[in-house]
């Protein structure tokens, strides 16, 4: 089938494990000859440009890198409807002129789909995360408290006034088509998954724009990031100089930018504490990663076959701790739970156990066949009118 050279817009929130996944599709959708515009937060227009995309600025009401989210569910989702009553308007601004021919949009842009509605244009979700299966509803019951019900009205209210018919749980978690980018295996009950979701898994580059990285020698490397927005952590960090010390190990902690290295005290001489650090790049040589279990870096431990601890801070995280539970190629332990005696035993058992490494190989021979980003632009260019 021959396809028409399109304009395709990409409307994201501004999280770096929502807009780094889409890059490295937006980068082939460039260069296969379409135009991408891409609505970004300016503090992700560098990125976004270096893609290939040409940015649409708009200031964000979301929670920034230097700022902390919510736990709650329902306080989680009332700031993703504060972003969109905000964005809707600029963003109808933005492409007055310059219709999309396509929406491509992440699960927290929640005026996708119905700006593509009212444009008359397709509309695919680009998910970085779980999608729903049949049962979904029933399994996720328990996180279904008051305070979600009430939210949820409050969203059928928006909708509605915006022309909206569709009920606020099916507007938000069951869309008309879908890209899914992490590997299908990963999935829950993924033989209940709709065809309407095509599972490519991460869609991964080389990251150069984050900078390279090699070990220091032939030391195994272990690895320790909870990411950008849940690493005001300074009693685990010293637990790990407590864990490791003495191990002849490299070991490097992404400390992130709430914690004063001051007060963490001298690290040990094989810890490197950082602000930030190139995680993809680092997961390429690591022998294990203790992570707050964000889909993102799960998603990159596997690619590299990589043993993961996840130590989450909200829901969502503890169900990506618990599925490598699952599957046999990491361990859970609750932040609340955290000892150095059991960080150093979860890395160790994890590091030596053959059967961790045989199934990490098969996820990871899993992942790098499942198409990745050609797959996802074979299926955004599915979608094209």
């Amino acid at each position: 089938m021959e396809i028409s050279l399109s304009h395709i817009a990409f409307l994201n929130i501004p999280g770096h494990g929502h807009v780094n996944p889409t890059l490295p599709v937006v980068t082939e959708l460039v260069n296969r000859g379409h135009r991408v515009s891409y609505a970004v937060d300016p503090g992700f227009v560098d990125i976004v440009r270096q893609a290939g995309a040409t940015p649409v600025v708009y200031p964000t009401t979301l929670p920034t890198d230097d700022q902390e989210w919510p736990a709650g569910m329902a306080a989680a989702m009332h700031l993703f409807l504060t972003e969109a009553k905000a964005v809707l308007p600029v963003l109808e601004a933005a492409f007055a002129d310059d219709r999309p021919d396509i929406v491509v949009y992440d699960i927290g842009a929640w005026t996708a789909r119905l700006l593509a509605d009212r444009w008359g244009v397709p509309a695919i979700q680009f998910s970085p995360t779980f999608v729903a299966y049949e049962g979904w509803e029933d399994d996720m019951g328990d996180l279904i408290d008051d305070e979600v019900r009430a939210f949820y009205a409050e969203l059928d209210e928006w909708l509605a006034a915006e022309g909206v018919s569709i009920p606020a749980q099916t507007y938000v978690s069951h869309p008309d088509r879908a890209v899914v980018s992490i590997a299908r295996s990963f999935q829950p009950h993924s033989e209940s998954v709709h065809p309407k979701y095509t599972f490519v898994g991460p869609c991964l580059d080389d990251r150069a724009f984050q900078g390279a990285w090699e070990p220091a020698d032939d030391r195994p490397v272990l690895l320790v990031s909870f990411g950008s927005a849940y690493t005001n952590e300074p009693a685990i960090y010293r637990r790990c100089f407590e864990a490791f010390g003495d191990l002849d190990w490299q070991v490097v902690i992404n400390i992130g930018k709430f914690v004063d290295p001051a007060e963490l005290g001298e690290p040990p001489a094989n810890v490197e504490l950082h602000r930030w650090v190139p995680q993809l790049a680092i997961l390429a040589h690591a022998k294990v990663f203790i992570t707050h279990s964000g889909m993102g870096g799960s998603m990159e431990g596997l690619y590299h076959g990589v043993p993961m601890i996840g130590v989450p801070a909200i829901g969502e995280q503890v169900m990506n701790a618990m599925r490598l539970v699952d599957l046999g190629v990491g361990k859970h332990i609750p932040r609340d739970e955290v000892t150095a005696e059991g960080l150093r035993s979860a890395v160790l058992e994890l590091a030596d156990d053959p059967a961790v490494a045989e199934r990490l190989a098969a996820i990871k021979a899993e992942i790098r066949s499942a198409g990745g980003t050609p797959a996802a632009a074979d299926v955004i260019e599915s979608e094209l009118k």
